[in-house]
């Protein structure tokens, strides 16, 4: 991908890292750019292992639409980067 086809992006190997594990670029790219350089440490390593608050924090610092509307595996595939309603 070319450095003029996409936004500026904070953590380039982030953004790549997580496009290579398949997240959209607009997801990729709020990830990479969001101030924490990953999870936090009070949180679990696996979304299954997180609450649903817990959950739904993240999708807002994400600002992930219709998140509000969500259950817990909702929330969990939009935030690994699934259109909300998505199975696949």
């Amino acid at each position: 991908m070319s450095e003029k086809d996409r936004p500026s992006i904070k953590n380039d190997d982030q953004y790549e890292a997580l496009r290579d594990k398949g997240y959209n670029k607009q997801t990729a790219a709020k990830i990479a750019n969001s101030d924490s350089s990953g999870q936090p440490t009070d949180r679990p390593n696996s979304y299954e292992d997180w609450s649903k608050e817990q959950l739904y924090e993240r999708a807002k610092e994400l600002d992930l639409e219709h998140r509000s509307d969500m259950d817990k595996p909702e929330l969990i595939a939009a935030l690994r980067g699934k259109r909300y309603g998505d199975q696949g």
